[in-house]
């Protein structure tokens, strides 16, 4: 599997040879170079698109150490959430981004992201004071759930990352884009295992109240941005 993983991602970079080399747009005049760290609405954005991404490792990791230590679920339970994890993602990635295309759909996006996560939650949280049979039954309209938040998560995400950058800086953006995401990846472990392995079910609770409201910061903070957006003019 680890080779066979290893293979599809060579597949994915000869791909990448096929993106035509486009040049640099130029930076205006009177404009500063790292324009990112002077936008403020971005930055928050990159905030708050960080700290949810930590319901990647929910699916990852979290659950099945839930389900092997709190949860009378046979252990390949965990197999299973991970299976329908990764389809409900490739059924629903499209359809779903289709919906996205937009700064402002991008920030309804997360607050849909936002919602899905609490519904997924404490239905995770309810497996452990139940039967194995009725767990198992359970933790999969859980995962299908945080599975749907997950892809309207990123798909707000990409929205807000290319929507809201200038069409010179999209590196900047990018990339603080995506050291927001990293930095909130790598606390993510410790994160999510002191609250919801420590506290239990209250921490599980505790997750979902913190991406909901998490969620519900998209919308506005999406119009701040868009309202401090300078007038595009196309490129040549």
């Amino acid at each position: 599997m680890i080779l066979l993983n290893a293979a599809s991602y060579l597949g994915c970079g000869l791909l990448l040879f096929r993106i035509p080399a486009y040049p640099a747009l130029p930076r205006p005049d009177r404009e500063a170079r790292w324009t990112v760290l002077r936008d403020r609405p971005f930055a928050l954005i990159a905030a708050v698109d960080g700290a949810m991404g930590l319901q990647y490792p929910v699916a990852s990791l979290l659950l099945p150490l839930w389900l092997a230590q709190h949860t009378p679920a046979p252990r390949w339970t965990v197999v299973a959430v991970s299976a329908l994890n990764s389809l409900c993602c490739v059924l629903f990635q499209i359809p779903v981004g289709a919906r996205v295309s937009t700064p402002g759909e991008g920030g309804r996006a997360m607050r849909w992201a936002g919602l899905f996560f609490l519904v997924s939650c404490p239905l995770m949280a309810l497996t452990a004071d139940l039967p194995a049979w009725a767990a198992v039954l359970l933790v999969l309209p859980a995962i299908a759930a945080h599975s749907l938040g997950e892809v309207w998560q990123s798909s707000g995400s990409f929205a807000l990352g290319f929507g809201l950058a200038p069409d010179h800086a999209q590196g900047q953006y990018q990339g603080l884009l995506g050291l927001g995401f990293d930095i909130g990846q790598a606390l993510a472990p410790a994160v999510l295992t002191t609250l919801c392995l420590g506290l239990g079910q209250l921490g599980w609770l505790l997750l979902a109240v913190f991406f909901a409201g998490l969620g519900l910061l998209g919308p506005p903070l999406t119009a701040w941005a868009e309202r401090t957006r300078p007038a595009r003019v196309p490129a040549c």
